[in-house]
C-alpha cells in the first residue's frame, strides 16, 4: 500500500467515516488505492506522502479553488492577515469591505452575514426565513447540505409529492428528529407543475422556497421568474443556493446572469479559493429577521475568511477568471467525447451550460467498475481523474494538453476492456462506491 492508504486505514479507526467530506472519501475514488493525503498543492498540481506528483483533473478540492491551489496572491493577503492576528476581542474591518464589496457585485443585496461552511449557511439562511415568516415547512430543489432542516425530507418513507421519487438517495435521516417529518419537500429543477402543486398541498405554509440556479441545465425559460412570482405570492423567502455555482460563469453569483433576485442568497466554497468562508446576503427586510433569533459564533469573526475572500473575488474579476473557466471545461469536455469516439465507447458528456463543472458517464451496465478503471489509469498516467472535473484558472492549455495526450492512451484500454468484458479483472481493488443523488434534474 502507499503511504496514503496505509493513513486511511489508520484514519478508519479514529475518524467516523474516515474523512470530514463525503466526496473525499478514497472509496468514492480508487478503493485501496487512490493516494488519499497531500503533502502539497500548487495550482493544478499535487504531491502525495509518497512523493508522487499528479496534475488535479478531478474535483479540484470540490471546486473550492477556482483560481487554483495556493494562488500567491491569496495566500499573500491570509498570510498578511495571520501576521497582524486572526482573532481579537474586536471586529476585523475586513468584513465590513467584504459586505460591501457583495453588495456591490449584487446589487438587489443591502446586508451580509458569515459563516464558515456551506451547510451551516444554509440553516441559517433557513433560520432567517423562518424567523421573518413565523413559518416552518420548507421546498427546495437541488443539494443543499448536511443539515437537519433538508435530511428532513428523507424521513417519511414516500416522497414529499406522494408518488414522483424525490427522496434523496444516499442520505440518510438517521439522528435526524422525527418531529421534523413533514418540514421539508422537495421538488426537480425546471419543474414548476411539481412547486406549484407543493404550494397548493401546503397554502400559507411556507416559509422559504430554496433553488440551485444552476448545477447543471440552465434554468428553463420563464423557470425562475415563476419561482419569484410564487415565492412573493405566497409570502415565502426565495433563496438561492450558489455555495456550488458561485465564481464559474461570472464573478459572483450565477443568477446574476438571469435577472431574477431573489430574497437571500448563500455563497461558500469557490468564494475563499480554499479557505473557510461562507457568506449569506440579502435584502434589509429579510435579512434584519436574524435579529429576532440567536444566530452567533466566534469562528465566524475570525479574519483570514474575510481576507481571502477579498483577494479572491478582487482577483477573480480582474482576470475574469471565469472566461478561462469556460473554456477550460469546454475543452475537457472536447477531449473526451474525441477520444470517445476514436475509441468507439459509448459516453455522455455534460453539461454543455455549466462546462466548468463538467462529467463524463459511461452508457454500460457496469459504468461503475469503468469509471474505477479509468481513474486507475489516468493514476498510473499522473493524473488525480474521476470522470468529473471542476476547472480551475490555474488549468493551462499546457496542463489540458497533456491531460488530452494521457486521455487519448487511455480510453483505448478502457475499451478494450469493455469489449472484452475484462474491466472487472483489470481492477487492482474494489469498484469504487457511488455517492448521493441530488435534485437537479
Amino acid at each position: 500500500m502507499n503511504k496514503g492508504q496505509t493513513l486511511y486505514c489508520k484514519a478508519r479507526k479514529l475518524i467516523p467515516g474516515g474523512t470530514q467530506l463525503l466526496s473525499k472519501r478514497p472509496e468514492m475514488f480508487l478503493p485501496e488505492q487512490w493516494p488519499s493525503y497531500y503533502t502539497r498543492a500548487q495550482g493544478a498540481e499535487v504531491w502525495d506522502l509518497d512523493g508522487h506528483r499528479y496534475l488535479d483533473m478531478s474535483n479540484n478540492g470540490v471546486g473550492s479553488c477556482p483560481l487554483g491551489y495556493a494562488d500567491p496572491d491569496v495566500n499573500a493577503a491570509v498570510k498578511a492577515a495571520i501576521d497582524n492576528g486572526s482573532m481579537c476581542t474586536l471586529n476585523a474591518p475586513e468584513e465590513v469591505e467584504l459586505a460591501e464589496l457583495l453588495c456591490e457585485l449584487h446589487p438587489w443585496a443591502q446586508m451580509v452575514r458569515y459563516a464558515r461552511t456551506g451547510g451551516e449557511s444554509m440553516a441559517i439562511a433557513v433560520r432567517i426565513a423562518r424567523a421573518k415568516t413565523g413559518r416552518s415547512r420548507v421546498a427546495f430543489c437541488g443539494y443543499h447540505g448536511w443539515s437537519d432542516w433538508y435530511l428532513a425530507a428523507n424521513l417519511s418513507e414516500a416522497d414529499s409529492l406522494g408518488t414522483k421519487n424525490l427522496l434523496l438517495p444516499g442520505l440518510q435521516p438517521t439522528g435526524v428528529p422525527r418531529e421534523l417529518t413533514g418540514t421539508a419537500f422537495g421538488f426537480r429543477h425546471n419543474r414548476i407543475a411539481e412547486l406549484k402543486e407543493l404550494v397548493t398541498k401546503h397554502r400559507g405554509e411556507f416559509a422559504a422556497i430554496i433553488c440551485e440556479v444552476q448545477r447543471g441545465d440552465k434554468p428553463a425559460p420563464g423557470f425562475l421568474q415563476e419561482v419569484r412570482e410564487i415565492a412573493s405570492h405566497i409570502g415565502a423567502v426565495l433563496i438561492f443556493d450558489e455555495i456550488t455555482s458561485a465564481m464559474r460563469l461570472n464573478t459572483g453569483g450565477v443568477h446574476l446572469l438571469y435577472g431574477v433576485n431573489p430574497d437571500l442568497a448563500v455563497f461558500a466554497k469557490a468564494i475563499g479559493n480554499g479557505f473557510p468562508i461562507a457568506a449569506i446576503i440579502g435584502t434589509a427586510a429579510v435579512m434584519e429577521a436574524a435579529q429576532n433569533t440567536f444566530i452567533s459564533s466566534t469562528s465566524w469573526t475570525e479574519r483570514v475568511g474575510p481576507t481571502a475572500t477579498l483577494a479572491t473575488i478582487k482577483k477573480h474579476r480582474q482576470l475574469n477568471a471565469s472566461e478561462r473557466l469556460i473554456a477550460a471545461g469546454r475543452r475537457v469536455q472536447q477531449i473526451w467525447t474525441d477520444a470517445a469516439r476514436a475509441a468507439n465507447l459509448h459516453v455522455h458528456v455534460g453539461p454543455a451550460d455549466m462546462s466548468p463543472l463538467s462529467h463524463i458517464g459511461y452508457e454500460y451496465p457496469n459504468a461503475r467498475a469503468i469509471q474505477t478503471l479509468h481513474c486507475q489509469l489516468m493514476l498510473d498516467h499522473g493524473f488525480l481523474d474521476n470522470t468529473g472535473f471542476y476547472a480551475t484558472y490555474a488549468h493551462t492549455n499546457e496542463v489540458l494538453s497533456a491531460y488530452a495526450a494521457a486521455v487519448k492512451e487511455v480510453f483505448p484500454v478502457l475499451a478494450k476492456a469493455v469489449r472484452d468484458n475484462q474491466v472487472e479483472k483489470l481492477l487492482i481493488g474494489p469498484v469504487g462506491h457511488s455517492g448521493f443523488a441530488r435534485l437537479t434534474s
